[in-house]
């Protein structure tokens, strides 16, 4: 049996709700959909259980009603797991994976910058990337986003 479907196998095991949400896209290369609810026990369950000790990017979607996280995750012997988790555009609300990976940190700040995700527990700190001065609400890599001219922003739609 293939490594992957070691992995698929002892994942729907431990979570049935990942029956058929769990796809093998090609060799060492798998991607799974979590629900929010579940997302911290199977990070944690991944990590501690199955190996997937490298986090190496975290990546924001806008998906039009829904904004998308998804956790690029590696193992050491190259297989690579990409959880994608779903959260309403109108309230989009994520845990904060940096008591499992604390190097996540600046990826969290990043989608709460740039695409206005709340990342419960993340610890208080500075903006990242956006300035200090940026306006609130202003979510750049949403797709209705639209250039606010004003000076605070220190752009305008020529810049």
């Amino acid at each position: 049996m293939a490594k992957e479907d070691e992995i698929l196998q002892s994942l729907t095991k431990q979570f049935s709700a990942l029956e058929g949400k769990i796809r093998i896209q090609r060799s060492r290369r798998m991607w799974a959909r979590v629900e929010p609810a579940d997302f911290a026990s199977v990070l944690d369950y991944m990590r501690n259980k199955l190996g997937f000790v490298i986090l190496c990017t975290i990546t924001g979607l806008d998906e039009g009603e829904n904004l998308g996280v998804l956790y690029h995750l590696a193992r050491e012997d190259g297989i690579m797991l990409n959880v994608e988790v779903y959260v309403p555009k109108a309230n989009p609300v994520v845990q904060t994976v940096t008591p499992i990976f604390p190097g996540a940190d600046m990826y969290e700040r990043e989608i709460v910058d740039l695409l206005g995700i709340k990342v419960e527990g993340l610890a208080p700190g500075f903006r990242y990337p956006l300035t200090d001065d940026w306006p609130a609400g202003q979510y750049p890599l949403r797709k209705d986003w639209k250039l606010d001219p004003s000076p605070k922003t220190g752009q305008t739609e020529e810049s």
